[in-house]
């Protein structure tokens, strides 16, 4: 079920209703409610991949139980540490094979020259969110190991805690520490909050129905003509999917943590106006903050602790590993490996070349710095996307190869599958959308709106509601990372 389709604006005023009228006088029943909701979400796409997340799910909640009962005995340190050990390697190995085996055993069989090798690929379909539930239920076991979080014997809770509708499918990639505990405690009507998250949650339809993917349609086009178009377009296209996965991934965010305070949780935070960072190390900091510190607290820094020994070439590997495996997180295949070892190959270079910066940055002043750091930044980061979005390496370079800014692209040739009103309108949306983020960089500006006079608050929230209806494109892309 997705948000923007027609079942999920039935769905949830529905399990609204039923969450805070019906199933509110028992916490167990409100949340044994919305495991209901959550698994009825999610069975609606496919109803046999349930019982993987209840298998997941299961695994974890009796690691969390069996590494706290073991920590109770002497010498338990070695018997917790295998049943950590165990689940996370159970969880990977399923995410592995659904997600990996047919693109290693593909890529192996093409390595050896074997011709034939349908016979040894499973052609099995990738459960739909299976990198980001796999990831929430992991944490859970590590945290309970490292000590950072009691086990919990509240087995609904935390079936409700793994399986939240919200952000089940794209997140953002809770923690067990943030968000179970908030299952365990008795929740109320908060209306202010309620009133927010439809504010958040409304922002998020705008980003992905009106700005995503109107610039889809732009960016789809240029992409599967890329070999028949000039530089200048081919630049516009990788300009335009940088704003169509911004928006479609962070409205994402923004429609999951709306709609999660609806029903009394706090989410946590995903997007913090990535494209105003300065360095790529800062952007990785602002984008996908769930999956980004995720790799960081249970990949980069364990990593680390091994090849500190080997100084700044051990954190350059480290660095490597962690961006190559983000990468890959996002999908099977090379295209995905590339995009991730740019990443870590930028950092690398920004943690080499830190003090020329700073130099630079005395000589030509603060502002001026600052203003090229963000572009810099920005152009860094949609070049690497070109490899996120292309079906192969070689056209990712072919794609990259035939930019040229001296070629001249006319809007006949780059205006594929739009009229020329809509492109106006998907034009004006994209840049509501950066002056948004900006002024929002630079202080809270909901606040600011709600000193406003109702009126031009209730305009402002009319216009984008017409804008959604005047110029979305309802149910014609499904969320980008959907897929992952």
């Amino acid at each position: 079920m997705l948000f923007n389709s027609f079942e999920f604006a039935l769905f949830l005023p529905v399990v609204f209703l039923l969450y805070w009228f019906v199933f509110s006088r028992s916490l167990r029943a409100q949340n044994l409610f919305v495991v209901g909701a959550s698994y009825l979400f999610y069975g609606w796409w496919d109803w046999r991949f349930l019982l993987l997340i209840a298998f997941t799910s299961l695994c974890s909640y009796a690691s969390g139980l069996l590494i706290g009962r073991f920590r109770k005995r002497r010498g338990g340190e070695r018997w917790s540490r295998a049943v950590n050990a165990g689940n996370i390697l159970l969880n990977l190995t399923i995410l592995g094979v659904f997600k990996y085996y047919d693109f290693f055993a593909a890529s192996f069989a093409e390595l050896f020259g074997i011709a034939d090798y349908d016979s040894l690929l499973l052609r099995i379909i990738l459960p739909v969110g299976i990198s980001f539930y796999t990831f929430q239920a992991l944490s859970y076991s590590i945290d309970v190991y490292r000590e950072k979080l009691a086990p919990t014997r509240d087995i609904v809770a935390f079936f409700a805690f793994i399986s939240f509708f919200p952000q089940l499918v794209a997140g953002p990639i809770e923690r067990a520490t943030n968000l179970l505990p908030q299952f365990l405690r008795p929740r109320t009507f908060d209306t202010a909050q309620a009133v927010d998250g439809l504010r958040q949650a409304l922002w998020g339809f705008f980003k992905k129905i009106v700005v995503a993917d109107n610039c889809a349609i732009l960016a789809n086009g240029i992409f599967d003509n890329y070999e028949n178009l000039s530089g200048g377009a081919l630049v516009i296209g990788a300009v335009a999917f940088s704003f169509q996965i911004y928006g479609d991934f962070s409205g994402y965010s923004d429609i999951a943590i709306g709609i999660s305070r609806l029903f009394g949780f706090s989410l946590m935070r995903n997007f913090n106006y990535p494209y105003f960072s300065r360095d790529i190390a800062e952007f990785w900091r602002r984008w996908h903050i769930s999956l980004s510190s995720w790799v960081r607290d249970y990949l980069f820094l364990p990593l680390s602790s091994f090849t500190r020994r080997w100084g700044q070439w051990g954190v350059a590997a480290s660095l490597m590993v962690t961006f190559i495996a983000l990468g890959v997180w996002h999908g099977a295949g090379w295209t995905f490996a590339v995009y991730g070892f740019i990443q870590g190959l930028v950092i690398v270079w920004e943690l080499r070349t830190e003090r020329i910066r700073n130099k630079v940055r005395k000589h030509i002043g603060g502002r001026l710095f600052a203003m090229l750091s963000v572009i810099r930044t920005y152009l860094i980061f949609a070049v690497s996307l070109v490899f996120f979005k292309a079906k192969s390496v070689s056209d990712a370079f072919y794609f990259l190869r035939n930019i040229s800014f001296q070629t001249h692209a006319s809007w006949k040739e780059i205006n594929i599958g739009m009229s020329d009103h809509i492109c106006i309108v998907a034009g004006a949306a994209l840049l509501l959308m950066l002056l948004y983020d900006f002024f929002m960089s630079k202080g809270d500006l909901h606040r600011r709106l709600e000193r406003q006079p109702i009126l031009l608050r209730w305009t402002i929230y009319y216009l984008i509601v017409f804008a959604l209806f005047a110029y979305g494109k309802f149910g014609t892309e499904n969320f980008i990372y959907l897929q992952f």
